[in-house]
């Protein structure tokens, strides 16, 4: 008799499968942090380029592009967690079947539907903070993000300036220039101001200014030891003046009363006033928590690829299937915010399709595994 202790064929499976999901798992998590790093990051720089692009036109304050950018990122995070459990299931998956891991745990008992669970382990965390950010967090950002704006425009001209930059007045009347701004006061140094009255185009330039409020709330840019020079364009005949204290209206802008559209209402206020529109928007909502799961199950049929063959058949089929999905899912939901569909359908038609395909695309690659094996035996 040998000495050393026999192993049972039976006890083993239950270690294998847990080494199985442990690796299978750690290799998800670092894919999935990978790729979701990557797309935020050109997200981020693309809606940079954008709100910068809006600051130097002078649609947008400098000081309010970071807190912009920040609601903007946290308005398409849902959306970026979605693609990347999306293709980090498909990207482990298919490497297993290019290094040819699938066939050595096909032979060792483990079947394609064994891969459900350590797909879900992974996936039904991500969809629980897909489902926070779209259902919460993304309608505050988006609320957060437009009065943010309509306090950026709210703001007078002469606040609104930035040092460095010349910026045209929002009656589009005057164009301001300032060089310094001092901390802690009202004062500022290096100024220009262009504006145009009664045909005559009129250039100021002072060292020095300051604003003032009068007792009845008016607000004055009072220009201090400058000069100004009045005329008509193309003539010669222009007026020099120079002056001690000249002091400039600042026009208030009144804020804008914006009506609340669907994207900026909370979840419970779309539930609340449940008009095509709203329901349309909750339907959204929604429906980025179930399609991240349903695409979680989706990407292990589809990640099967010939080692002998190229990967970027199965690829390719995953990124059209995902577009039409998502595509679908934004049709539905105009439908449904138009009246063509019921709210009922438009929520769960999509997805139910979808997963027959993911159901049906489980039994074809199972029946294939199994004829190999019968074939080979």
């Amino acid at each position: 008799m040998s000495d050393y202790p026999q192993t049972s064929p039976v006890k083993s499976k239950p270690l294998q499968k847990g080494v199985f999901q442990r690796a299978l798992i750690r290799e998800f998590m670092s894919n999935g942090m990978l790729l979701f790093s990557v797309l935020l990051g050109i997200v981020v720089i693309s809606q940079l380029i954008r709100f910068l692009g809006d600051a130097v036109g002078g649609k947008l304050a400098v000081d309010g592009v970071l807190a912009l950018l920040g609601f903007s990122a946290m308005n398409y995070l849902p959306v970026l967690l979605s693609l990347s459990l999306f293709l980090s299931i498909l990207l482990t998956l298919s490497r297993s079947y290019r290094d040819s891991e699938m066939v050595v745990w096909f032979g060792s008992g483990i079947g394609l539907t064994y891969w459900i669970r350590p797909v879900m382990i992974y996936a039904m965390p991500v969809v629980a903070v897909i489902g926070l950010l779209s259902l919460v967090l993304s309608p505050w950002a988006l609320q957060k993000s437009d009065e943010f704006k309509q306090t950026l425009e709210s703001r007078d001209d002469v606040t609104a300036a930035t040092p460095g930059m010349f910026r045209e007045s929002k009656q589009a009347n005057r164009v301001y220039f300032i060089d310094k701004t001092q901390t802690g006061d009202n004062r500022v140094s290096g100024i220009f101001v262009q504006s145009e009255q009664n045909s005559k185009l009129g250039t100021m330039v002072a060292k020095q200014g300051v604003q003032e409020t009068h007792a009845n709330g008016d607000r004055f840019l009072v220009l201090l030891n400058g000069t100004r020079y009045e005329g008509i364009p193309g003539q010669r005949d222009y007026r020099i003046v120079e002056f001690e204290r000249y002091a400039i209206r600042i026009d208030s802008v009144p804020p804008k009363q914006v009506e609340p559209y669907a994207r900026t209402l909370s979840t419970q206020g779309l539930w609340q006033d449940r008009t095509r529109t709203n329901l349309a928007e909750l339907e959204w909502r929604l429906g980025l928590p179930i399609s991240a799961a349903v695409l979680a199950l989706l990407a292990i049929p589809l990640s099967y690829i010939n080692p002998r063959a190229g990967r970027s058949l199965n690829l390719v089929t995953a990124m059209v299937l995902y577009m039409l999905y998502s595509n679908m899912i934004s049709v539905t939901n105009a439908w449904v915010g138009q009246g063509k569909l019921s709210p009922g359908v438009g929520l769960w038609g999509i997805h139910v399709l979808l997963l027959g395909v993911t159901i049906a695309l489980f039994y074809w690659r199972t029946s294939l595994i199994s004829w190999k094996r019968i074939f080979k035996q």
